[in-house]
């Protein structure tokens, strides 16, 4: 008769099925193990986006009171919205331009946000919101509206007392295709804007000379902004976060 295989040493057996066990993400990380070109590029689309915002605080005073439109079109920020609303109230711009300009600045890094939640799902709410005790209560209203919502949510996300990448993420995770996504994204940020607008029509000639005047002071305001932003950020750096306290079972 054919004599059966040794079995492995148990030792050996051990080392195998610890190597297959799925290893948690490393700190800081989504990803478990070594990333995988998709991972990378996602993760790149979000680094980008925060960078791409720092990069324009300097140019965004310089722009909001000659150019609020070009100003949309770069960030989609809420100031250049209320400011292209108040430059169409006095005729310098048609109202549908001023509308129109500012989804793809609002939207264009969204799409990050939703591939996080499909590659990484509910461990990319957490790297998001923080681990301290403010963070976990994030991720739960995350959950909750993002799951009770569904496609819902995604409109109303800019409404949300929550930021509105973790409901995109939770987008993602749900298994919300991105066609799908794109389009009830642009659908809500197309609400938003239209409301923002709104507002700086009704204010007018009001809102265009405060954005004129921001932008006669425009370099000494670039200048206070990057000064606020770096040290913001060098004390938050140094603000230990209290741990999420796990739930009692």
């Amino acid at each position: 008769m054919r004599e059966a295989p040794a079995a492995a040493p148990y030792d050996q057996r051990m080392t195998t099925a610890q190597d297959r066990a799925p290893k948690p993400p490393q700190p800081g990380l989504p990803w478990a193990g070594r990333p995988q070109r998709a991972d990378l590029i996602c993760w790149f689309g979000i680094a980008a986006s925060g960078l791409y915002a720092l990069a324009l605080i300097p140019i965004r005073p310089l722009l909001i009171g000659h150019h609020p439109v070009l100003l949309e079109l770069l960030t989609g920020s809420m100031t250049s919205i209320v400011t292209a609303g108040a430059f169409a109230r006095v005729g310098q711009v048609p109202i549908a331009v001023a509308v129109a300009a500012a989804v793809p600045g609002m939207i264009m890094f969204d799409p990050f946000f939703w591939w996080a939640g499909r590659r990484w799902g509910r461990g990319m709410l957490t790297i998001f919101a923080g681990r301290s005790r403010r963070g976990g209560r994030l991720v739960v209203r995350a959950e909750k509206y993002g799951r009770r919502l569904g496609w819902l949510g995604v409109v109303l996300a800019y409404y949300l007392p929550i930021p509105a990448a973790l409901v995109f993420v939770v987008a993602g995770w749900t298994g919300m295709r991105l066609l799908t996504f794109v389009l009830l994204d642009a659908l809500g940020a197309l609400l938003w804007i239209s409301l923002l607008a709104g507002l700086g029509y009704y204010l007018g000639q009001d809102a265009v000379d405060v954005a004129k005047t921001i932008s006669h002071y425009g370099l000494w305001i670039s200048i206070g902004l990057v000064v606020v932003v770096i040290v913001t950020q060098r004390v938050r750096n140094r603000r230990p976060e209290a741990p999420v306290e796990d739930p009692a079972p």
